[in-house]
């Protein structure tokens, strides 16, 4: 390869990897806001992987027939298939995955795994109990924590593999949490265990009603305490993860904890309208990060 052949090459990576940016830009901008203090090697390999999960989210969700559903994901599927074979299909998001493939220890298995959750997605069966509900939140979600160990964790120990896939999960509980409302209307899907609605006796007329109600709120919290359960079993372990990736870690939890609360103060009203965080908010949470951060390594220091 020549040199000017190694410089287009170069420049063609930079501008794929500000394609994967600019999807979770867009999509997300508090898992955007929470990443953007990496170093930009380690920042770049969370865009594409993030950029990955979501074209997986987006074939299902934006899709409005289910053939056209099982052929997206199909689809996604087969251009892993040739990744994985070392064939890599010619588009801005394959060619910053390879280039993370290569600097990274990544697994193909939770690419495949990421699949097979939105595969769930497809074929969606309100989940009985809340281990069906962590069985589904592992594969969407469990899977992006995983992904992103590599990038964010020097050591891979199995301590270090629990609390990244209950980060995912605990997110995942929290984005379900707050579109309760928007799922069910646009998706025709409900997330919550059909245990725990039936024993308060949550129907699917009184989602589609709007009413928020005392039964309404206490299976909503009861939802929120397992996610609670699994924040508070990763940060635990945060001070364990690269230096340079703790304070985004800090502030994926701290916001989506937020999101909860916000939650809260507007009555509940999670069936109606969907809570944000804003990004003031955000900028008061990142100077709460730090000063936990702080703390949490001096005591760290002396244990």
């Amino acid at each position: 390869m020549t040199n000017s052949q190694r410089g287009d090459k170069v420049n063609q990576l930079k501008l794929d990897y500000k394609y994967c940016e600019s999807v979770i830009k867009k999509h997300s901008k508090s898992f955007y806001y929470a990443f953007s203090n990496l170093n930009t090697p380690d920042r770049n390999a969370v865009y594409a992987i993030y950029a990955f999960c979501r074209m997986a989210d987006d074939a299902v969700d934006n899709a409005t027939e289910l053939n056209e559903k099982i052929n997206n994901i199909d689809r996604i599927r087969d251009e892993l298939d040739c990744f994985a074979e070392g064939s890599t299909p010619d588009t801005p998001l394959w060619r910053a995955l390879e280039d993370v493939k290569n600097n990274y220890n990544i697994s193909l298995d939770l690419m495949y795994k990421q699949l097979d959750g939105q595969q769930m997605d497809i074929n969606f069966i309100q989940p009985e109990t809340i281990y069906d509900l962590e069985h589904y939140s592992t594969h969407v979600a469990g899977s992006v924590g995983l992904l992103l160990l590599p990038i964010i964790c020097s050591r891979n120990t199995e301590i270090r593999e629990h609390g990244a896939q209950s980060l995912g999960v605990a997110m995942q509980y929290t984005n379900i949490l707050r579109d309760v409302g928007e799922d069910f209307k646009t998706l025709d899907r409900i997330y919550l265990p059909k245990e725990w609605t039936a024993e308060y006796q949550i129907t699917a007329r009184d989602l589609s009603s709007g009413k928020i109600t005392p039964d309404f709120i206490n299976l909503w919290e009861k939802v929120a305490l397992e996610a609670e359960k699994k924040y508070d079993a990763f940060m635990d372990e945060i001070v364990h993860y690269k230096p340079e990736a703790q304070l985004g870690l800090m502030l994926s939890v701290l916001i989506y904890r937020e999101l909860l609360d916000e939650v809260r103060r507007n009555q509940y009203d999670c069936l109606n309208k969907r809570q944000v965080v804003s990004l003031v908010k955000k900028t008061k949470i990142k100077m709460e990060a730090e000063k936990m951060l702080k703390s949490m390594r001096v005591g760290n220091s002396f244990g």
